[in-house]
């Protein structure tokens, strides 16, 4: 439970340091979040250089964040 907080806490801090994420809509940000801690995760809390990683490594993301990017695949909550 404190960890869940603790993740939670950090991709709000995360989202709302970058201009990109910080005018997102809060379903933006929980479509990347997964994909920000799996991929990205090195790079947190800069969300310039997690933004520039999940762009780097865009074919890997889930559908809803590639989405998110303008990737392929329609946006969804399905992975």
């Amino acid at each position: 439970m404190m960890r869940g907080s603790i993740c939670l806490a950090t991709v709000l801090m995360l989202f709302s340091t970058a201009p990109t994420f910080a005018l997102g809509t809060t379903e933006q940000r929980a479509n990347c979040s997964d994909d920000a801690f799996k991929f990205c995760n090195e790079h947190i809390p800069d969300a310039y250089s997690v933004e520039k990683c999940l762009r780097a490594h865009l074919s890997d993301l889930s559908r809803a964040c590639r989405g998110e990017f303008g990737g392929s695949g329609k946006k969804s909550k399905n992975r």
